[in-house]
C-alpha cells in the first residue's frame, strides 16, 4: 500500500481547506487560506491552484502555484518571486 507522508508546506485546515505560507523577497511572510469550493479547480489529473501574492506591509509580489493529484494531496508546487515557508517554521 503506497502511503503519502504529510506535506512540508501545504496544512490541511478542515476538510475544505489548505493553510500555506509565503516569504516574500523581502522577507515578509504572507498566510493564504485556499478553499478548495472557492479557489482550487479540477484538472484532467486533479487540481490545481493558481494564487497572485501582494504582502501588505512591503508590497512583494508573489505567484503560487500548486497541483494536488485526485485526493487533494500535494504533487507539484512552485513560487515566483518568494518561496514557501516551511509548516516546521510557522510556530517561530
Amino acid at each position: 500500500m503506497w502511503l503519502f507522508r504529510k506535506d512540508p508546506h501545504v496544512k490541511p485546515e478542515g476538510p475544505l481547506a489548505f493553510r500555506v505560507r509565503v516569504r516574500t523577497q523581502s522577507g515578509e511572510v504572507v498566510e493564504l487560506r485556499l478553499s478548495k469550493s472557492a479557489e482550487i479547480s479540477p484538472t484532467e489529473e486533479g487540481y490545481y491552484v493558481r494564487k497572485e501574492i501582494v504582502a501588505p506591509r512591503s508590497l512583494d509580489r508573489a505567484v503560487l502555484e500548486i497541483w494536488f493529484d485526485r485526493r487533494y494531496r500535494p504533487v507539484r508546487k512552485a513560487v515566483e518571486g518568494g518561496e514557501l515557508v516551511p509548516i516546521r517554521e510557522w510556530g517561530l
